[in-house]
């Protein structure tokens, strides 16, 4: 099998592990929040990151849901990592968007973080305060979950089938079900372009 082959074998086997009964929990956790005016914040680093930007569009745009990503603000974030360092950037910046117990963190990562090993600490730190609220966590990540597996509300972790692709893969699934949510009847509320015009998409 070439690596083309094999990399999709291992997405395949990932589709068959994932718990849909969490995402089926997440569906109902963000209907719940929408209904209550709450707001959405994504929360990521490197690829997940960028994964968060993407996210807001779709939530904010098909799902109606007012939804946020720190990282999309780069002269704030920079100016925290600068100022007061790496590990409060998130939950600084959710102070000062006082964050409430009808909010929730949207948590993308790798490893969902870990302080003991100074994995993600920023993620970790937000989290601590988002529970300190009373807001909820959801999360889509990939290991053993970290942190965010943990304490978290509802989070899916992208199964490991491949020790050498973790990376890749957890970020990859994190578009398949940020996708999968804002298409899902319970929160879909605008019609995307392609699927609304007239004869379907081309």
């Amino acid at each position: 099998m070439n690596f083309s082959a094999r990399h999709l074998d291992e997405a395949r086997r990932i589709i068959d592990g994932i718990d849909v009964t969490v995402i089926e929990q997440m569906a109902n956790l963000l209907a719940e929040l929408r209904e209550k005016g709450g707001r959405l914040f994504f929360l990521g680093v490197g690829g997940s990151a960028g994964n968060c930007g993407h996210a807001v569009n779709d939530f904010r745009k098909i799902v109606g849901i007012e939804s946020y990503a720190p990282t999309d603000n780069v002269s704030e974030l920079t100016a925290r990592t600068n100022d007061e360092g790496w590990e409060t950037i998130f939950s600084e910046w959710l102070r000062v968007s006082r964050l409430k117990p009808q909010d929730a963190l949207f948590v993308f990562s790798v490893g969902g973080g870990n302080l003991e090993k100074n994995v993600s600490p920023n993620l970790v730190r937000a989290i601590q305060y988002a529970k300190e609220v009373g807001a909820k966590v959801l999360g889509v990540v990939g290991r053993d979950g970290g942190y965010t597996a943990k304490v978290g509300d509802a989070v899916v972790i992208v199964p490991t089938v491949n020790p050498d692709a973790i990376t890749p893969h957890s970020e990859a699934f994190q578009a398949v079900v940020w996708h999968l949510l804002v298409s899902h009847p319970l929160l879909k509320t605008k019609q995307t372009k392609w699927e609304g015009l007239e004869g379907g998409a081309r």
